[in-house]
């Protein structure tokens, strides 16, 4: 639900009334409850700023994954058997297999450290495969 500050401002205003009805009610100087309401108005802004940044947030992210589709490829038979481009098939026959099972970790969300570890090469060894197939496939951008 989004942030509504109209409605928070007078769910505090409410809240800061009825507390400084029980403060003065107490004896509390008026002093004292003015650095109080100074105190808690920083905090409210302090709230509202964060969570108006959570909405925006929030929103960006809900949009970008409502527009994102799922990858449904787990293994490089997966996603040979997806390839509907007969051409960047042919292609992709041509490559080694650990270089496709990188390329399949990476749609997959993994980083480069955790592919090196899964696949027992260094870091570098995995930028060089990627930049390669990379490279074999910049003609079948569209």
């Amino acid at each position: 639900m989004p942030y509504n500050h109209g409605k928070e401002e007078r769910k505090w205003q409410r809240w800061k009334l009825a507390e400084e009805k029980v403060l003065r009610a107490c004896g509390v100087d008026e002093s004292t409850i003015e650095q109080l309401r100074t105190w808690d108005r920083v905090m409210f802004n302090s709230d509202r700023r964060f969570y108006e940044k959570l909405q925006e947030t929030g929103t960006y992210l809900d949009c970008v994954a409502a527009n994102a589709t799922p990858t449904d490829i787990y293994t490089v038979e997966d996603l040979l058997n997806d390839i509907e481009n007969v051409e960047l098939l042919k292609s992709l026959l041509t490559v080694d297999k650990l270089t496709l099972q990188i390329s399949v970790l990476k749609m997959n969300g993994y980083s480069t450290n955790e592919i090196a570890v899964l696949v027992h090469l260094s870091t570098d060894a995995i930028y060089k495969r990627i930049a390669a197939l990379k490279k074999k496939l910049k003609k079948f951008q569209g």
